[in-house]
């Protein structure tokens, strides 16, 4: 993993589009090509709820209150990490559920020593702007969970992988943004860390060479979601638009 800002952080939006009133997030009229302005379709109900906790979703960092999970949100939002498609039907994840204080304060350590070492490589207006960022909560929230990728799972014929090694890795993925979309219909936060090495979070948990730990995930109840993402907020970085990265049949 990347020894840099999470790869999976909030990139910025401005303004925060709304799934049920921005017609931009009706992919119709840019994969119809071009054509006469017309009143983009309604988007059905059920489809509202997901595109807006796709629109709440967030990377959180600083917003955590450690309270208990409610009853029964930590095996929902699990299971609905587990149900996530997967190359193969191998699953190739594990989930490490991590609350031991101690166990916390050297990941927290670790992280905060990484966060230096990037830090160092900053200059200028770069090193102004991520001073105030903060990049984990592992401290503060309630719990952590630790994503982790089995390559041998249901090898050696894994059907789907054999042109594609990285299939497996792509598979745990969208465990993660089940799992991540799910705590946010809960009202829950989540928060990628990613600076980290992966051979301390292997030694950390014990968790075999073969194995590799994908996502420290922090979560837990927080007071809000932010309704902007903190990387905008600190003008680290600016969204791309939707119909800049739209191609039409070839790059």
């Amino acid at each position: 993993m990347m020894s840099s800002f999470s790869m999976w952080s909030d990139q910025p939006s401005d303004p925060t589009p709304d799934p049920t009133t921005d017609p931009s997030l009706d992919p119709s009229p840019a994969l119809d090509g071009p054509g006469p302005s017309r009143t983009p379709p309604a988007v059905p109900p059920v489809a509202a709820g997901l595109y807006e906790v796709v629109r709440q979703r967030r990377d959180v960092r600083g917003q955590f209150t450690g309270e208990p999970m409610p009853p029964g949100a930590l095996h929902r939002i699990l299971g609905a990490a587990h149900s996530a498609p997967s190359v193969g039907l191998t699953q190739p994840w594990d989930f490490i559920l991590v609350e031991d204080q101690e166990t916390r304060s050297a990941m927290h350590a670790h992280v905060s020593e990484e966060r230096g070492c990037f830090a160092a490589t900053l200059t200028g207006d770069r090193a102004e702007r991520f001073a105030p960022i903060k990049i984990d909560g592992v401290l503060e929230s309630t719990l952590s969970v630790v994503v982790t990728y089995d390559q041998d799972r249901g090898a050696p014929a894994v059907l789907g992988r054999n042109t594609i090694a990285d299939a497996g890795l792509y598979s745990v993925c969208l465990a993660i943004e089940n799992l991540w979309l799910a705590a946010t219909a809960e009202g829950l936060g989540v928060g990628w860390v990613s600076f980290y090495r992966e051979q301390f979070v292997r030694d950390l948990l014990g968790i075999p060479e073969r194995v590799r730990p994908v996502a420290w995930l922090c979560v837990g109840p927080v007071s809000h979601l932010e309704t902007t993402p903190d990387l905008e907020r600190h003008g680290w970085a600016a969204r791309r638009p939707l119909d800049v990265v739209i191609r039409h049949e070839r790059w």
